[in-house]
C-alpha cells in the first residue's frame, strides 16, 4: 500500500527541514541523527502511517549519511580491505532484516535495546582511555571477519527494527577492533549509509517515501553532516566520545520511553 503526502503548511516543512539540519549535524559526529529527526516527524504527523515517516527519514538521512562518509573517507585511512566485505555484508543481511520487519513483528526488541545501550554508556564511562588510541588488534583477515560478523548483525538489526545502530557500530569497532572513535566513526558512516540504503529500497518499492519532503530534509541534513564531519575531524576522538556518549543517553531515555 502507498502513502501518500498530506498537504503540508510551509511551517511544518520548515520544522521536518530544520530537524533534518540538525539530526544530519549529530549524526555525523556520533549516529544517532534519527533521535531527533523520527520524533519531529511524529509529533508534525501524528496521524501518518509510521512506515512513511521512517521511510521518508530514511530517504532523507541518508544522503547527509553518504557525505559524511566521503568526508571522513578523504581525511580518514580507511582499512578498505575490511571495509569491502563488511559492506557486502550489511547490505545483505540489512535487505534481510527489511523482508523479515514484514513477517515477524520487531516488539520483542523494543525492551531489549535500552538495556543493550546502557551497558554500552557504562562500559564507555568506565573505560575513560577506550576509543582515544587508534591501535588494531588483529590481522587484516581476521579483522575483516569481525567486521563482516559486526555489519552483518548490525545490517539486519537495521533493517529489522534500527534505533542506535550508528552508535552500536562506532561501540563494537571501537571495543572489538581497537579502532579509536575517528576512525570507528569514518567506518560507521559507510557501513551505516549501507544498511540505510537497503532499507530505503524498500520502503521506496513499498511507497512509504514523501519524496517531495525528502528533498528539503536531505539538503538540510547534508549541510548539518558538513558541519558536523568538520567538527569531529577537527576535534578528534575526545569530542566524538563526549558527543557518543550524550547519545547514547539520549537514545537510552527515547528507547526506553517506546519500550514502555
Amino acid at each position: 500500500m502507498h502513502s501518500f503526502l498530506p498537504a503540508m503548511p510551509a511551517l511544518e516543512i520548515v520544522a521536518a527541514t530544520l530537524g533534518s539540519l540538525l539530526a544530519g549535524f549529530v549524526n555525523a559526529i556520533a549516529g544517532g541523527g534519527g533521535l531527533i529527526s523520527l520524533p519531529i516527524l511524529f509529533a508534525i504527523f501524528p496521524s501518518a502511517p509510521p512506515a512513511a515517516l521512517f521511510g521518508t527519514n530514511k530517504g532523507a538521512m541518508v544522503w547527509g549519511t553518504a557525505w559524511s562518509a566521503g568526508s571522513f573517507a578523504r581525511h580518514v585511512r580507511l582499512p578498505w580491505p575490511t571495509l569491502v566485505p563488511a559492506i557486502i555484508a550489511a547490505t545483505c543481511c540489512g535487505l534481510l532484516g527489511a523482508w523479515c520487519v514484514t513477517l515477524v513483528s520487531p516488539e520483542w526488541l523494543r525492551r531489549l535495546v535500552p538495556i543493550m545501550l546502557a551497558v554500552v554508556l557504562v562500559y564507555t564511562i568506565m573505560s575513560r582511555d577506550i576509543g582515544q588510541v587508534h591501535s588494531p588488534r588483529y590481522s587484516p583477515r581476521t579483522e575483516a571477519v569481525l567486521a563482516s560478523l559486526i555489519a552483518g548483525g548490525l545490517g539486519f538489526y537495521d533493517g529489522f527494527f534500527g534505533p542506535g545502530t550508528g552508535s552500536f557500530f562506532i561501540f563494537l569497532f571501537v571495543r572489538l577492533l581497537g579502532f579509536d572513535f575517528l576512525h570507528a566513526v569514518a567506518c560507521a558512516k559507510l557501513l551505516n549509509m549501507t544498511t540505510n540504503l537497503a532499507s530505503l529500497a524498500i520502503f521506496s518499492a513499498t511507497g512509504n517515501v514523501w519524496w517531495p519532503l525528502v528533498l528539503p530534509m536531505a539538503a538540510a541534513n547534508i549541510m548539518g553532516s558538513q558541519l558536523g564531519t568538520r567538527l569531529a575531524l577537527r576535534h578528534g576522538s575526545r569530542l566524538i566520545r563526549l558527543v557518543f556518549i550524550l547519545v547514547v543517553a539520549g537514545l537510552i531515555v527515547k528507547t526506553a520511553i517506546d519500550a514502555i
